[in-house]
């Protein structure tokens, strides 16, 4: 059986048709649709995110998004325990460690040990990091504004009040 559904926008997307028809052949109790369209569009709006932020901006400056969102922590938080960078970037800290060495290599961050323990490593930016987050923020901002630019204040407000509902109920 083939369901072709339509939302109160208009049609679904089409990968979104092709998961309702594969899945309307498994035998489940109870399938939720919109538990399985929300995610997957989350998914699907993380990845594309992403990759146009790689691709549009951040290539300039040779970094990968983790490599972005690590300088970014740094910049909002000056210096960050690489513990909670790995939590923040959601990898493991073996991952933070060799980014870092990288960023350390661009002279963009350098490490810091605790004086009270010297197990707990903080990084920071460098001077030049600074300078590089000063001059590639507002190119990146402006491409999320972009990316939202088709939504309404009020549903980029919807959106975000959702979306950190969700973050909380889940501690991500």
């Amino acid at each position: 059986m083939r369901i072709y559904s339509y939302n109160n926008d208009g049609e679904l997307l089409p990968e979104e048709i092709d998961t309702i028809n594969r899945l309307m052949n498994i035998p489940l109790d109870s399938l939720n649709l919109e538990a399985i369209a929300v995610v997957t569009n989350i998914y699907r709006v993380a990845q594309g995110l992403r990759n146009k932020m790689e691709q549009k901006v951040l290539s300039e400056y040779g970094l990968s998004w983790t490599a972005f969102s690590m300088l970014y922590d740094m910049w909002i938080g000056d210096s960050v325990e690489t513990k909670k960078l790995a939590e923040l970037a959601g990898v493991s800290k073996a991952t933070i460690s060799n980014i870092t060495k990288t960023l350390e290599q661009k002279e963009l961050c350098y490490r810091k040990n605790d004086p009270r323990d010297r197990r707990v490593t903080y990084v920071a930016l460098t001077p030049k990091g600074k300078q590089v987050m000063e001059a590639l923020y507002p190119k990146f901002h402006q491409n999320e504004v972009e990316i939202v630019s088709s939504l309404t204040i009020d549903e980029q407000k919807r959106m975000t009040t959702s979306l950190r509902k969700v973050i909380r109920d889940n501690d991500f």
